[in-house]
């Protein structure tokens, strides 16, 4: 018979309150903290598991943290323990209280305590958990802390020390540097792994860094990484097992719902484990693995996140079980019960975000047993409607063992099984000796309200404590809570013997029973045996087999990386010395195979193991360093499509024949993926997502960056009418639209549009008949997220292909709630553009000759696109250029001639409604693209070609083309300065005034890739052209290169090339573009001197592009063309530039004339010194360096804001340049004056004919574009003394509400939020800085080229438009009016 024992007082120290707070660990310290805060130092320790107390003091209360202590993993240091603390002092403007964190150290169980070290965040031990097992020394300690006397994110780093900092003091690098090893805001230590988290200082971008032995840390990459970029408090690390560190994203910004991601074995590379996972607002996640079982475990999803996400409905859970860590997920078979039938029928259990009791969720050291409370249905039901289950096999069978929801524990390892009611007071409790087959009743002597049922933690002792509340008429002295003793040692004497004992095996599913190269087993007591097991603190003993090694025990060798089922090289492999000794004429080595055994796997291989060493041609190892290598692939067809991931160094290719091939190693090695392909995306806002299309309805999609590839099911073929078939979110990586093809071929043969907001799990319909839908939030354009903006025709009947604007014009309608409720904004459309911060839309009014241009900065109020009187869009075409600096660029087409076209670039206000001139004259082709770029990297600085001859042109049906450049953003134009003399030395002929460099530009390319300039190397340009009155053919021209943002330039070689940058302008690499060659050139002091580089013997090549990944921060490159011999079989070659130097450059900023890098200024060269009112220094490689730049560079410097000049300003709407003078254009009449006074302002000037350029910052100066002044009526009547008195409150209610919400939610810097207690957030705002486009901005659609079986929307001849330009947007004014958009691809 059990016993039950009751007591109403604790037997702890008199002073600790109902309130305190306590930190246990194994070694049974307590500390309390109290809630009033700052109160009391003072604190309490015992070391003979509660006994006996003493009392101890510390300098400083504790942090708000939720976790102030650090202990030592070492049971012979179990006195080593970290305290932070907070110290706080007055405020010297006299009120509030200024704290700083402190960490304390202790030897001796705080006995003495020592200060550790001053503005710390988080400090932690090394040797903090049993399974990070380094060598490091044993008094390692890590900590968050700022390294000045600042407290920017920018001096926050991870320090460590061995004498707790006494004398050694180092910051921890990452192995990225020093100076980029900024902004640590968290560390954690989990199993076997230490986290460290990043926060970039200048885009807000979360990173984490793992190591496993304290001394490699490696950047730890997701697939998600720009799905929803790891950002604070967004991010959990979750109990996580020794082969596998599992981390749950926060991808839902709207909703606490998350996607779990696992590890490989050093926790760097993370693949997709569950999506949906339900979080909570505090980050505790619903994941929970089962003790003692490997690779088994319980999480919860959301059923409904989509709808969850748009606040439309509550959450429904559904629970799923994983019994191969994760890599496959089922739900929880129910118990049998008619009610519940079908495939969405199984078992729902409470988990982590909503404990019912203290402990762990579900299961204890007792081998298999697993207890929850839930209910069985589609989804889990209120606590108060849900039932008690219990499964003794790991959760691969389950009972119902009671109804209704009760506490639970597990007691003498599994044998007893011990439930009381947990909804409504009770004086049963029920238990078990026989797994749950059988339950009776222990009585109470009164009822109680469980509040807590807890054993030994090891579920390895007889006896409970239940603490309840007792009902009002039983409270005595005002002690309403009592604590119950349960001992079931009286009920069995005899103790089990090992006939009493089975075996039992974890993991039995079939198919899943080997994880880690063994099978697991444990000796338990069996159900019907009398007897107690006893063994009080003392672990179940686990037992192995092992089993034979399969495909699931190994991952990628170093330098490997995962590409589909095979492992691929990350370029040519480091050998052993003496290696492809070419005087012993050694042609092959032994290199690895790829693959390595998982560490710590125990399976046993077999006669050919998966990691065995193989033989490899020499060709294939890495040379001696100077060296330059190459590898060349031949396809059997040519080459139509290709793009890299971007930040990635897999590319793909598709051929003309549909077959797409992949290379994860920047062309060094490639696979050919299953099946053929129409064509394929790349995720503009995802960097990790490709979409590959296919006939009829196939499709896949990865989310890895193409290590792995899922096959899905589009809702339609794709449109054969050049309509994008894709249309992607910017915030919503989930959310598709797929405009595809319905009842083609026949007489009603239209584009449908359907959403998915789950990747293609399933689709909606949009609308039918429609020419465009996409949705309308774009990066900064900030509108409703679930808004979708179509292009529908009118008339939803007929065939769509024979459609004409007079018969069935186009309609703009916008929907939102998922077009839900679409409404028409505007009758008789043209087509619509969104970009940057503008959404735009053309259209035809009725009884007009030409086009309205109406401008939203909202999605909701348009206004209309005014222009000069005499350049109105009447008959005229437009094309939609960029607008990266506060203003639109367009094209206003002046002259549509077939083969001289040419219009004027016109700039827009920062709303983008009023239009001025910015240039005339401007180049363009029939297609609508035009001669116009952008420098990347640097604000203000574009090239463009103009047609000197634009009256005659049309005459004799020819253009001569001359460059201009300008410095100001489009303020003033000039023609570039010709270099003295070419790249052999001599003078040029053309030496008069007229005599100018004249670069080939946008529209003459054929990869529109080769832009001039790089996002690499601030400054740098390279182009094809000649020194002349007029631009040249351009097999007449020769190679140039500017340093100076395009002040200055040099010919750098004879004869048109091929560019491409590298490794931020380390190597330069060009290519014969004139005719075949056997050889590339390069450079690696930029244009200084030149090397050739022979890639082939047998026959020359004809380059017809270089490529390289998107960043142009790679040494590596990629050749694609054909050779002489075979022009219908393109070949790819890669070129490795990784072994010229293995010396990275050294960045000091503190000594900046003893680095590798210097400063350099776009003003050096102007005769303004500052750009948009600033003068910014950036940092370059010094030009004859002898090393590569990696990851050293950091962000441009901004050192000052300058007073005004003449450069800061433009031409006023409806204003001219005249002679360097802005005048009224004839007949046309100035803006009326604005007096409303924005922002409070206490002055509005009159307009002049001057406007300030919207990008700029200058500030005071100067100011020519305030006429009169006058004074604004309002607020500045109030005297100074108001407005202190005014932001006094402000800011007394803000420091208040922010104090209220710190302490209230006691949340703080410095901690990763790990698998236990810790609900540790960073209390830093969140800070997002949208990236600026290097590009001309467009809109979406595809740029595919033509398929000879099948049209592709949008596609364009031999090219394949993306990467680093967006496509422009040509709105042509004809009777077949199309909108020509191409892909948004960065």
């Amino acid at each position: 018979m059990a016993t039950t024992n009751a007591v109403t007082v604790a037997d702890v120290p008199a002073d600790v309150t109902r309130d305190d707070k306590y930190y246990r660990t194994d070694g049974n310290l307590v500390l309390r903290a109290e809630n009033t805060l700052f109160r009391d130092k003072k604190h309490y320790v015992t070391s003979n598991r509660g006994e006996s107390w003493q009392e101890f003091t510390v300098p400083n209360p504790p942090a708000f943290s939720s976790n102030p202590l650090s202990f030592h993993s070492d049971k012979n240091k179990a006195g080593y323990v970290l305290y932070q603390g907070m110290d706080c002092r007055r405020n010297p403007l006299g009120w509030g209280q200024i704290c700083d964190d402190v960490t304390y150290y202790t030897k001796d169980n705080f006995a003495t305590t020592k200060e550790l070290l001053k503005d710390t965040s988080r400090c932690q031990f090394a040797h903090s958990t049993k399974e990070f097992k380094h060598e490091a020394p044993v008094d390692m300690i890590y900590c968050v802390a700022f390294g000045r006397d600042s407290r920017l994110l920018s001096d926050s780093h991870l320090f460590q020390s061995t004498d707790f900092f006494d004398k050694d003091r180092m910051i921890v690098d990452f192995d990225v540097g020093e100076k980029n090893a900024r902004g640590v805001v968290a560390l954690g230590i989990s199993s076997k792994f230490a986290v460290a988290a990043l926060k970039s200082p200048t885009t807000g971008e979360m990173t984490l860094f793992v190591t496993t032995d304290t001394k490699a840390w490696a950047q730890a990459k997701f697939p998600h990484a720009s799905n929803s970029k790891l950002r604070e408090d967004g991010y959990t690390i979750v109990e996580s097992t020794t082969h596998s560190l599992a981390v749950d994203v926060l991808l839902h910004t709207n909703a606490a719902v998350g996607n779990l991601f696992v590890s490989n074995s050093n926790g760097t590379y993370f693949v997709e484990s569950l999506q949906d996972t339900n979080r909570n607002d505090n980050g505790f996640v619903d994941f929970e693995n089962l003790v003692g079982v490997e690779g088994v475990g319980i999480a919860n999803v959301v059923a409904n996140a989509r709808d969850v996400e748009g606040g439309r409905a509550a959450k429904a859970l559904r629970s799923v079980i994983t019994f191969d860590d994760g890599s496959s997920w089922q739900p929880l078979a129910p118990p049998k019960d008619p009610s519940c039938t079908g495939a969405e029928c199984s078992l729902h259990l409470y988990s982590v975000t909503n404990p019912h009791n203290f402990g762990r969720i579900f299961s204890s050291t007792a081998p298999g047993f697993v207890m929850g409370v839930g209910s069985v249905g589609s989804r889990l039901q209120p606590y108060d409607q849900c039932d008690t289950f219990l499964s003794t096999d790991a959760g691969l069978s389950w009972k119902r063992v009671h109804e209704g929801a009760h506490k639970y524990e597990f007691g003498d390892k599994g044998a007893v099984l011990l439930i009381v009611d947990d909804e409504k007071p009770t004086d049963v409790l029920r238990y078990s000796f026989d797994s749950g087959a059988t339950w009776k009743d222990l009585k109470l002597d009164y009822p109680v309200r469980a509040k807590v049922l807890t054993t030994l933690p090891d579920s390895t002792s007889q006896q409970f404590i239940l603490i309840g509340q007792m009902d009002r008429a039983k409270v005595k002295d005002r002690k309403p809570y009592v604590a119950i003793s349960l001992d079931f040692a009286p009920s069995r004497s005899r103790q089990c013997t090992q006939s009493d004992m089975e075996t039992w095996r974890a993991r039995s599913m079939k198919g899943k029973e080997c994880l880690m190269g063994h099978k697991q087993w444990y000796t338990r007591k069996k159900p019907d045996a009398d007897c107690y097991v006893g063994g009080k603190f003392d672990d179940p003993v686990e037992h192995e087999d092992r089993c034979d090694c399969s495909d699931e025990d190994y991952e990628c060798d170093y330098n490997y990386v995962r590409s589909g089922d095979n492992c691929v090289p990350m370029g040519p492999e480091p050998i052993p010395p003496n290696s492809c000794n070419a005087e012993k004429h050694q042609e092959m080595y032994m290199g690895s195979s790829g693959w390595r055994l998982i560490p710590g796997n125990t399976c046993k291989p077999g006669s050919n193991p998966k990691d065995a060493k193989k033989e490899k041609p020499c060709s294939q190892a890495e040379l001696p360093e100077g060296s330059v290598s190459h590898q060349t692939f031949e396809f059997d067809s040519l080459v139509v499509q290709h793009a890299f991931f971007k930040n990635s160094k897999t590319i793909l290719v598709r051929l003309e024949d549909g077959i797409v091939w992949q290379s994860s190693n920047e062309g060094f090695t490639w696979q050919q993926m299953e099946g053929k392909w129409l064509g394929f995306y790349m995720h503009p806002y995802s960097n990790d997502r490709g979409y590959l299309i296919g006939a009829e309805r196939k499709m896949m999609y990865t989310t890895n960056q193409g290590r792995n590839w899922v096959a899905f099911t589009a809702p339609a073929p794709p449109n054969t009418m050049r309509i994008p078939v894709l249309a992607f979110h910017p915030k919503r990586n989930d959310w598709l639209i797929w405009t595809g093809a319905y009842g083609c071929p026949g007489k009603d043969c239209h584009a449908r549009s359907w959403y998915t907001t789950n990747n293609g799990r399933d689709w909606d319909s949009i609308d039918t008949y429609v020419r465009t839908c996409s949705w309308a939030r774009d990066k900064d354009l900030k509108i409703d997220e679930e808004l979708i903006l179509c292009e529908s025709y009118r008339d939803k009947k007929g065939s769509q292909e024979h459609f004409r604007p007079d018969n069935n014009p186009l309609q703009f309608i916008a929907g939102g709630n998922f077009y839900a409720k679409p409404q028409k904004i505007f009758e008789n459309i043209v087509g619509f553009a969104k970009f940057s911060e503008y959404l735009i839309v053309a259209q035809l009014p009725q009884n007009a000759n030409g086009l309205a241009l109406q401008v939203s900065l909202d999605g909701r109020t348009f206004a209309a696109g005014l222009f000069p009187p005499n350049m109105r869009l009447e008959n005229h075409a437009y094309t939609i250029l960029e607008s990266s600096t506060d203003a639109v660029f367009l094209l206003l087409t002046r002259n549509d001639m077939e083969q001289v076209e040419w219009g004027n670039i016109m700039k827009s206000n920062s709303n983008g409604t009023y239009y001025t001139v910015s240039a005339e004259y401007v180049n363009r082709n029939h297609a609508g693209y035009v001669d116009f770029e952008k420098l990347i990297g640097v604000d203000g600085i574009a090239l463009i070609n103009v047609v000197s001859n634009a009256k005659s042109a049309g005459i004799d049906k020819r253009k001569e083309i001359q460059t201009r450049i300008t410095h100001n953003d489009g303020g003033s134009w000039k023609a570039l300065t010709p270099p003295v003399k070419d790249s052999l030395g001599q003078e040029y002929p053309c030496k008069d005034v007229k005599c100018s460099l004249q670069l080939h530009g946008f529209t003459e390319r054929p990869d529109v890739r080769a832009t001039y300039s790089s996002p690499s190397v601030v400054g740098l340009l390279m182009a094809v052209g000649n020194v002349g009155d007029k631009l040249a053919g351009y097999t007449d021209s020769d190679t140039f290169l500017s340093r100076d943002g395009g002040f200055t330039w040099e010919e750098i070689r004879k004869d048109a090339h091929l560019w491409e940058f590298g490794d931020s302008g380390s190597v330069l690499v060009l290519a014969n573009d004139e005719a075949p060659t056997d050889r590339v050139v390069y450079s690696l002091n930029e244009g200084q001197t030149w090397k050739e580089y022979q890639f082939t013997t047998n026959d020359k090549m004809r380059v017809k592009s270089i490529v390289t990944i998107s960043s142009d921060t790679s040494r590596r490159f990629i050749l694609l063309g054909h050779y002489s011999r075979q022009p219908n079989h393109d070949v790819a070659v890669h070129l490795d530039f990784s072994q010229v130097t293995k010396r990275q450059c050294h960045m000091d900023t503190d000594n900046p004339g003893k680095d590798d890098f210097e400063l350099w200024s776009p003003s050096e060269e102007r005769e303004e010194r500052c750009l948009f009112g600033k003068r910014v220094l950036f940092h370059r490689r010094i030009r004859d360096r002898n090393c590569y730049v990696g990851n050293s560079l950091l962000a441009p410097n901004i050192t000052e804001t300058c007073a005004c000049t003449p450069a800061d300003f433009e031409c006023e709407f409806n204003h001219i340049r005249e002679n360097g003078e802005c005048v009224l254009v004839a007949g046309a009449s100035p803006l009326p004056n604005d007096d409303s006074c924005p922002g409070n302002d206490e002055f509005w000037w009159e307009r002049t004919a001057y406007r300030k350029i919207p990008h700029s910052e200058c500030d005071g100066g100067n100011r020519p574009d305030r006429g009169v002044q006058h004074r604004c009526p309002g607020p500045s009547s109030h005297g100074a003394f108001f407005w202190i008195f005014i932001s006094f409150i402000i800011i007394s209610c803000t420091v208040f509400a922010a104090y209220y919400f710190y302490e209230r939610s006691m949340y703080g810097p410095g901690a990763i939020r790990l698998p236990d207690s810790n609900s540790f957030r960073e209390s830093g705002p969140l800070s997002t800085l949208a990236s600026v486009p290097w590009f001309l901005i467009g809109v979406a659609g595809i740029a595919w080229n033509w398929v000879r079986s099948i049209q592709l929307p949008f596609a364009v001849d031999n090219t394949f438009r993306s990467s680093r330009r967006r496509g422009y947007r040509h709105v042509p004014v004809d009777e077949d009016a199309q909108v020509l958009r191409f892909e948004d691809e960065e």
